[in-house]
């Protein structure tokens, strides 16, 4: 497990100017090994939901539930974390890293970003490339 003082002083510039932390969520789409952690509140979850049952899991966990939740992480797929603005997002990753996740990501443009990769083109593209 990595410290946390570790994974703050690896946070430089370049990390941040790389994008190192973010993922888009056609790039996020296009893994195999791959899942989306949702760290909203059940409030705003029962409000807006995903069901990607075309393009890959979605684990809906609130940040509050993480730290008693975190058997239920893999850490041997990838992870792309979102919530409404980022903040929350940002704070699991953190905390994700501290425990030995390393391919785990932000969600560039939160949960709207996803509503983009719903479009009947693109949606009518995966559904064909997983048919094949």
């Amino acid at each position: 497990m990595e410290r946390i003082e570790d994974i703050m002083k690896s946070m430089t510039f370049e990390f941040f100017g790389s994008g190192k932390h973010k993922v888009k969520a056609s790039d996020h789409f296009s893994k195999d090994n791959a899942l989306f952690l949702d760290v909203r509140s059940d409030e705003e979850r029962s409000t807006l939901s995903f069901e990607l049952i075309h393009h890959m899991p979605v684990l809906h966990i609130p940040i509050c539930k993480v730290s008693e939740r975190l058997d239920e992480i893999p850490k041997d797929k990838h992870i792309g974390i979102f919530c409404s603005s980022g903040v929350r997002a940002t704070i699991v990753y953190t905390y994700l890293r501290a425990h030995g996740y390393e391919n785990v990501r932000i969600l560039e443009g939160g949960y709207s970003s996803i509503v983009e990769e719903f479009k009947p083109g693109k949606l009518l593209k995966k559904i064909k490339d997983k048919k094949l």
